[in-house]
Parts: C-alpha cells; sequence; structure tokens
C-alpha cells in the first residue's frame, strides 16, 4: 500500500466483513467517526500512525512492513476478504 487511500479501502473491506459499523468502531478507538469515513473513503491525506495502529488492532489487522514489492497487497486482502 501506498497511499491513505488504499489503507482506507483496505479498512473498510475488513470492518464490514466482520459486520462492524463505522459508529462502532469509531466509538471503540477513540477516533472522530468523520475522520474514520474521510479516511475510508479516501478523502484524508494523513492519518497519525498511533490512530492507525488503533483502527488496525480493533479490526484484528497488524502492520507488515517489507520491501516494496515484496508480495502481499490490497488485490490480495480483497481476495482473502470476499471482495471484487
Amino acid at each position: 500500500m501506498k497511499t491513505t487511500a488504499e489503507i482506507g479501502e483496505m479498512l473498510v473491506l475488513r470492518r464490514k466483513s466482520l459486520g462492524i459499523k463505522q459508529k462502532e468502531l469509531a466509538a471503540a478507538t477513540g477516533t472522530p467517526e468523520a475522520s474514520l469515513s474521510r479516511l475510508e473513503n479516501g478523502h484524508l491525506p494523513e492519518f497519525g500512525v498511533r490512530k492507525l495502529m488503533s483502527l488496525l488492532t480493533a479490526l484484528g489487522l497488524e502492520l507488515d512492513v517489507r520491501p516494496a514489492g515484496a508480495g502481499g497487497g490490497l488485490d490480495e486482502l480483497r481476495r482473502e476478504l470476499g471482495g471484487s
């Protein structure tokens, strides 16, 4: 992933696959609902690492840093989550 829009798309796919409403996730992580919405919709150019880690934890995800092009990615995650 290279952009916050891609991260947002990954988060919304996971959130929906878990049946969690945006409002619930925002409340559980202390993230303003408007910020979460903007992130998920690709309209938030920056998002703090602590806030991101909180969202990832709440969604049962983890951050995996590796060299660019070393596999994985949004298309792979879409397949895993049953998205198109």
